[in-house]
């Protein structure tokens, strides 16, 4: 008997439907890898164009946050010429230096150039200070030329400590912590600091001394009184907050510390013969300890820009018509972690 039409082409059928499924497969393995290879292009691109404003961001910080460095070293610079003219060598906190530029938006700096305005610029917010370094206490005074404690320093700082209401500790730590690291520099030593560790400490600032075992705490309550410069400094009179002045002049307290600050407000300390008038022939100032100019400053500025803001604190040393920066360090977030 024949084979039925159906029976001689059910086996053609079904290798045409198999081969439609594998090509079916096919099409859509190829679908999928085109689409993954699409989207990890895109994903690249997208991370590539992210890196590029973050870098474009970093660059255009640093140039702007230059810029206003070098504009504080500017006003610092024509500050010491104003000293040069009147022939008075003192530092006040009525110089132009004094006044701190509260946050400005970057464009309206450039409203004089015509190629510059409000559009053109980028969405850029600039605010800064300038602080005297010298109206805290230094505590490289606190160590003679050969590294060994001053007993009339540590019991300044020790004042000073208790007046804010630091451990009665306090200063032995911050010295021994000192002298250590300067001891360590001056050998070359990378001996054991004493908190485990085997590196050399290069003290920059105040926060370095954690390193060396001094409790943040401590050094956080401190911090608005107390600095680490390179060199020994005097405390500057016209300047400094009251606990600062009590810590620096022997025989004071805080009332006698209050009247040096109302005459102040009055009218500058020219000479550390002006404030002897008013503390009384009773009261020695050691002209190693306290003086009334500064030489050594700390500039601050933030910079905020977009969504990102980034903060710069440099050291700054003024010596005749020359600023030289001693020391820049910078810290950048993001709007949200603040």
């Amino acid at each position: 008997m024949a084979a039925s039409r159906s029976q001689i082409h059910g086996p053609f059928r079904w290798r045409g439907a198999r081969q439609r499924g594998a090509a079916l497969l096919l099409a859509m393995t190829i679908l999928v890898l085109v689409t993954t290879i699409t989207a990890g292009m895109v994903w690249h691109q997208r991370r590539a164009i992210t890196v590029e404003a973050a870098e474009r961001a970093r660059v255009q910080a640093s140039w702007i946050l230059r810029g206003a460095l070098d504009w504080s070293r500017l006003i610092l610079k024509e500050d010491q010429r104003a000293s040069q003219r009147r022939a008075s060598f003192y530092t006040w906190l009525r110089d132009p230096w004094a006044t701190p530029l509260d946050e400005a938006r970057l464009s309206s700096f450039l409203a004089a150039d015509k190629d510059n305005n409000a559009d053109s610029g980028p969405e850029a917010f600039i605010s800064g200070t300038i602080t005297d370094a010298q109206s805290r206490l230094n505590l490289r005074g606190t160590l003679d030329a050969a590294g060994k404690a001053l007993p009339l320093q540590v019991a300044a700082l020790q004042r000073l400590a208790d007046l804010v209401g630091a451990p009665a500790d306090t200063a032995a730590r911050l010295v021994d912590a000192l002298s250590r690291s300067t001891a360590q520099a001056a050998t070359g030593s990378t001996g054991d600091t004493g908190v485990g560790s085997d590196s050399f400490i290069r003290l920059d600032g105040l926060a370095d001394l954690a390193w060396l075992g001094v409790d943040p705490g401590v050094l956080k309550r401190l911090a608005p009184y107390v600095e680490v410069l390179p060199v020994p400094t005097a405390v500057n009179v016209n300047t400094a907050p009251r606990e600062v002045l009590v810590a620096a002049i022997d025989g004071i307290d805080l009332s006698t510390a209050e009247r040096l600050t109302q005459a102040r407000q009055r009218a500058p300390f020219e000479n550390l013969e002006s404030v002897r008038n008013v503390l009384g022939a009773a009261i020695k100032l050691d002209e190693t300890r306290v003086s009334v100019s500064s030489s050594w400053f700390e500039v601050a500025g933030r910079l905020r820009l977009e969504e990102r803001v980034v903060e710069e604190r440099s050291l700054v040393q003024r010596e005749g018509d020359r600023v030289t920066v001693r020391r820049r360090e910078r810290h950048s977030f993001e709007t949200s972690q603040r």
